[in-house]
């Protein structure tokens, strides 16, 4: 069973400034998802990522569109699939998860059995106005590696 990560943040731009540290660091095909009430930081924490990848356009919830896709060194396709709650449908994931690019996930407890058994599990939680921890859960030896070196 891999080890879990625990990062603490006390601003809006720490947050963003940790997720745009680990998107420096994956690669094609990695995939992410990220759970978290509303206002933990679900959209911060992939801007900064999209920073990290090199994405120049504003990033902003796909809460209704279920897919938004970006472009930098890599595609970023965030998804969120809270709408899909209580639905079979499969829309194609496996065209995001092998696609290239990194996937972000959000409510990715309305997909399960679609998603990879390789991946990193992240949980945003709200301490306060301003701070939050970020729970990181690899799965899979890449992912592992990722943590280490995030949390270093």
């Amino acid at each position: 069973m891999s080890e879990s990560y625990t990062i603490d943040t006390h601003s809006a731009e720490e947050t963003k400034k940790v997720a745009e540290r680990l998107g420096a660091l994956l690669e094609p095909n990695d995939l992410l998802t990220l759970e978290g009430d509303l206002g933990a930081g679900k959209t911060t924490f992939t801007k900064g990522l999209g920073t990290g990848l090199g994405v120049t356009r504003t990033i902003s919830s796909p809460t209704f569109t279920i897919v938004k896709e970006y472009e930098g060194r890599m595609p970023l396709y965030h998804l969120d699939v809270y709408r899909l709650e209580d639905s079979d449908e499969d829309i194609g994931f496996d065209e995001y998860f092998d696609g290239g690019g990194v996937c972000v996930v959000e409510w990715a407890q309305f997909i399960e059995d679609y998603l990879p058994d390789n991946r990193l599990d992240i949980e945003l939680f709200y301490n306060n106005e301003d701070e939050r921890s970020i729970h990181l859960k690899p799965r899979g030896e890449r992912y592992e590696r990722i943590c280490k070196e995030l949390v270093k």
